[in-house]
């Protein structure tokens, strides 16, 4: 068995974990979109929307993360997730 599917974290036979964390952060991506029209009001202040991503889209991208081995390609593509939101939550710098 190559990879077995566990409480929507997948293991894989090589400890591999890139496609775990795409997998997550297509879900992240799913997520955000499922609360764009609410992020996207003007009257909510910085700190709700802070707040809203950081309890409704980043534990579904960290789920399961203590047991992740990073390498930087990984650290990397997590940033770059990061850093997206904050540009579709705040606009560009």
């Amino acid at each position: 068995m190559e990879q077995f599917r566990y409480f929507r974290t997948t293991l894989m036979h090589k400890n591999s974990i890139q496609e775990e964390i795409k997998s997550r952060l297509k879900s992240g991506n799913a997520c955000y979109h499922s609360v764009q029209n609410p992020l996207s009001f003007s009257m909510l202040s910085k700190n709700i929307k802070i707040k809203m991503y950081r309890t409704i889209t980043l534990p579904v991208v960290l789920y399961g993360c203590a047991t992740w081995s990073f390498t930087m390609r990984e650290e990397h593509g997590l940033r770059v997730f990061e850093n997206r939101m904050q540009g579709k939550l705040f606009g560009p710098r």
